[in-house]
């Protein structure tokens, strides 16, 4: 898999670093309160889980299914969620854990779906901030590390379904993914 692999971005330890301290901040932000994080499958687990174990807060973690790429390199357009919310979110307070913020389309379309149901509050937490590919205007909360407009895989995120163990977050060399 590392022969696939142009170079490295983000290191396993500068992404336990920053995980850390976005742990802390969640944890000073939210104190006293109980909140809900909702993972994005399927990039996001490796984030999430880590993320998780360091807040320092009374936490539930839920999933939702959603994707607007498929096994392609480029974003449909088109979100497609694959469960409807089957838990409490109304009076919640709420992050939204996602792999990487980059077109901002499957992020604008889970946060309006998200917000009819009434939280409490409701913010997104990103591992990735690929800013410009962005082509709906949207800003997460808190975010991990802005990304160049390269192809990345790695710490939960794929191309077609491959390298989401790596431990860090990689540029994908092109001849793979064209």
């Amino acid at each position: 898999m590392t022969n696939d692999l142009e170079k490295i971005l983000f290191t396993e330890e500068q992404i336990k670093e920053r995980i850390v301290e976005l742990g802390e901040q969640i944890t000073k932000d939210y104190a006293g309160k109980k909140i809900l994080l909702i993972g994005v499958l399927k990039g996001c687990y490796v984030f999430l889980a880590d993320l998780a174990r360091n807040i320092n807060l009374d936490c539930e973690i839920q999933f939702l299914t959603a994707s607007s790429y498929g096994f392609s390199s480029v974003s449909s357009g088109k979100v497609n969620v694959n469960e409807t919310i089957d838990f409490v979110t109304k009076g919640r307070d709420i992050i939204v854990i996602e792999d990487i913020l980059d077109t901002g389309v499957t992020l604008t379309a889970l946060h309006a779906m998200i917000a009819k149901q009434k939280p409490a509050s409701l913010k997104i937490c990103t591992l990735l901030d690929k800013p410009e590919r962005r082509e709906m205007p949207f800003t997460a909360d808190y975010t991990g590390f802005t990304c160049p407009n390269e192809f990345v895989v790695g710490y939960g995120l794929d191309y077609a379904e491959k390298y989401r163990n790596l431990p860090n977050v990689a540029v994908l060399k092109k001849e793979i993914y064209t």
